[in-house]
């Protein structure tokens, strides 16, 4: 089949890579909720060989994550769980270290609130999570661009973006956000760690 293709995953994945090679440098599994098109699972694996990657989505796009696992045939990247924040559990993998990229905006707030809860629960001490995408701080957006993307969600019956102080609320006293990495195109890379 053609493997799906997303041009942000490939422009974003190469400075995504040099923080998680930092962030997860002594982790050991990765679980990555949402995978999309399996992109950055695959850059991710192939060059952070020391992680296993688990990918996770729900059911219909794991045809196309499959696609890309199937050309990369790594054996450090494991084939998609089905996982849909509110339907299902966390995965029972022993991972300490979790992915997120580019869901925060798509969810609405109960199931990111959910989300964060559950990382927070199921990561062991020192474990870490990343979660890439837009955010607002204090109700601000960094750029017009990221305020018109925001209402053009919530046209279109998405969530929107989420304040980085909602989301330190929602991980509760365990979860640590210890840095907020500024990214290209107006992203951030949130690095949490477990206490």
């Amino acid at each position: 089949m053609t493997k799906p293709f997303s041009q942000a995953c490939e422009n974003n994945k190469q400075p995504i890579l040099t923080e998680l090679s930092r962030a997860f440098s002594n982790s050991a599994t990765v679980l990555e909720i949402g995978s999309g098109t399996g992109q950055h699972a695959v850059h991710f694996a192939r060059y952070l060989p020391h992680l296993h990657w688990h990918t996770s989505d729900v059911i219909h796009n794991h045809v196309g994550i499959n696609a890309w696992l199937d050309d990369a045939d790594l054996t450090n990247l494991h084939r998609p769980i089905e996982l849909m924040i509110g339907k299902h559990d966390l995965p029972a993998l022993p991972f300490d270290a979790v992915y997120t990229a580019n869901t925060g905006h798509i969810m609405f707030a109960d199931e990111v609130a959910l989300m964060m809860k559950s990382v927070a629960q199921r990561l062991p001490k020192q474990g870490v999570f990343c979660q890439y995408g837009p955010f607002t701080l204090n109700g601000e957006f960094s750029s017009q661009s990221n305020q018109l993307f925001h209402l053009d969600l919530l046209s279109r019956g998405l969530g929107g973006y989420k304040d980085i102080n909602q989301l330190i609320t929602w991980a509760g006293e365990d979860l640590i956000l210890k840095h907020t990495v500024h990214m290209p195109a107006n992203n951030l890379l949130l690095i949490w760690v477990k206490e």
